[in-house]
């Protein structure tokens, strides 16, 4: 869904609470971004990939010189990308999670994702895939270089969502959300800038997102969740609308390309998050280069967080419960013969859920 919207950002900003001070910036902390972001609860970790892999070679790795990295724990960035914890094809062989929802919004590139529940997709170039991992799963996330005669660069967010204590054991559940569906608003300033908010979670102003899997903590109306990007041309306004005066939330407001931005009268530098007042609007205007942004907003759960690895959980004894768990059960099992799978080098983009049913961009259905 692509909407065209007419936003300036002195006269058309949400009318603001009659008691609000006006005089008081609605930045409320500014720090700087390493690889992995600060969240404020209900989120729990935000990390960017950005990867500048070299040509395929056709079985879906890099055509590229490997010694002198530690294969299998490749964090380096030698070369402008990683292999992470894969052999041939770069990314994550397969681990398990519970306890919480991961969300991952492929900006360029590919994910081959597989499951212990037999489920398999192939995302990216826009897509996101929200997994809610319950009670527990295996999956992996490999990054097929599919491109043979060209570069295979790969961007992309992983967002993990906490889920509260009574819903940790639900049934795992992943929904997609395709490029083509996801709503994009495009908006065009007072004079004449125009910006792009691509609507993950959460309404942005009458524009309301794609459906969230059922048992997330966004599926709540009082959980206010919102993930947007944001994609300002040079000298661009967008003015953010607030969540309403007796809004919960916490709002982070992640700037990871441009120059500067300005938040009301805060400078905000490339690499650098601003935390927010989440009840109020805010006007944030790009700088002399095209700026973009990734908005996190959510009501806190509020309760204790107990995490290790993998699993995020309310106590120590849970987290225990949860690796005694995997190593029993191994959360179903693995069907796959290996633990990094691929999709080949023909598949297109698809995804085939636990119950045989399929979907592709493109509108295919069925079982396969």
């Amino acid at each position: 869904m692509k909407t065209t919207a007419q936003q300036s950002a002195t006269t058309n900003a949400p009318a603001e609470s009659a008691d609000a001070d006006q005089s008081d910036s609605a930045v409320l902390a500014v720090v700087e971004l390493g690889f992995q972001w600060p969240t404020l609860d209900p989120f729990l970790f935000c990390a960017h990939h950005d990867d500048a892999y070299p040509q395929g070679d056709g079985n879906l790795g890099p055509v590229a010189d490997l010694s002198g990295r530690d294969i299998g724990q490749d964090f380096s960035g030698r070369d402008g990308f990683s292999m992470y914890h894969g052999n041939r094809v770069p990314g994550f062989p397969s681990h398990p999670h519970r306890g919480f929802e991961t969300v991952t919004f492929v900006r360029r590139g590919l994910i081959d994702h597989s499951d212990s529940l037999g489920a398999a997709a192939r995302f990216g170039r826009g897509d996101v895939q929200w997994l809610t991992a319950g009670a527990g799963i295996q999956h992996s996330e490999m990054f097929p270089l599919v491109n043979t005669d060209q570069r295979n660069p790969l961007e992309l967010f992983q967002i993990w969502l906490n889920l509260p204590a009574s819903d940790k054991f639900v049934d795992p559940y992943f929904t997609m959300l395709w490029d083509e569906e996801l709503p994009v608003v495009r908006l065009i300033d007072g004079e004449g800038h125009a910006s792009e908010v691509a609507v993950i979670a959460g309404a942005f102003g009458d524009i309301q997102p794609l459906t969230p899997p059922p048992n997330s903590w966004a599926s709540r109306d009082d959980a206010e969740v919102a993930i947007w990007h944001f994609h300002l041309e040079p000298g661009a306004t967008v003015v953010i609308p607030g969540a309403g005066a007796a809004s919960r939330a916490s709002r982070v407001l992640y700037m990871f390309e441009g120059d500067t931005a300005t938040i009301d009268d805060t400078e905000l530098a490339n690499d650098h998050a601003a935390q927010l007042t989440a009840s109020r609007s805010v006007a944030v205007r790009a700088g002399f280069e095209p700026v973009e942004i990734l908005l996190l907003q959510g009501a806190p759960i509020a309760e204790p967080v107990a995490r290790y690895g993998p699993f995020v959980m309310n106590t120590e004894a849970e987290i225990r419960d949860a690796f005694d768990d995997y190593r029993r059960t191994e959360f179903g099992g693995w069907p796959w013969p290996d633990a990094d799978p691929d999709h080949g080098v023909d598949a297109g983009r698809f995804a085939r859920h636990p119950d045989g049913r399929f979907e592709s961009p493109d509108g295919a259905t069925g079982a396969r």
